[in-house]
């Protein structure tokens, strides 16, 4: 057999292959399941007062078995754990924001330990939300 027959041989196989496959039906991919876990929240941060009608852009933070989501979930995780994901008790830093209103609205739904958690509030600018929520919503950085 010279090489030219054994590379029409090959690619005709390869065609034959490809043309059943383009003739099964098609399956659905396993979709994807998030780890079972008792602590993770999906949070959004929106300029203004309100979030506007259908923003669903947001970051899931994961904080079993190890912190994920973003830059300092393991920071948020922590701060979480030590109010056990009651982000309206976070002791607030002690910073010097400037008194710029460009307003800020957090939101926070998901588990902790079992638990509902639901947390919606609006500040008057992003470094006194950072003040109030430590690195619970510095999703950006």
């Amino acid at each position: 057999m010279t090489y030219i027959t054994r590379l029409t041989t090959a690619a005709g196989a390869l065609l034959a292959c490809a043309g059943l496959l383009a003739a099964a039906p098609a399956q659905a991919a396993p979709r994807a399941t998030l780890p079972l876990t008792d602590n993770w929240l999906y949070l959004t941060v929106t300029p203004g007062k309100t979030a506007p009608a259908g923003n669903k852009h947001g970051t899931l933070l994961l904080c079993d078995p190890v912190p994920l989501g973003y830059a300092r979930a393991g920071e948020a995780c922590a701060e979480l754990a030590a109010v056990d994901g009651d982000i309206a008790r976070i002791p607030q830093r002690k910073v010097f924001c400037p008194m710029i209103f460009a307003p800020v609205t957090v939101h926070a739904h998901g588990r902790w330990n079992g638990r509902p958690v639901d947390y919606r509030e609006t500040y008057s600018n992003k470094c006194t939300m950072e003040a109030r929520t430590g690195a619970v919503f510095a999703v950006g950085r």
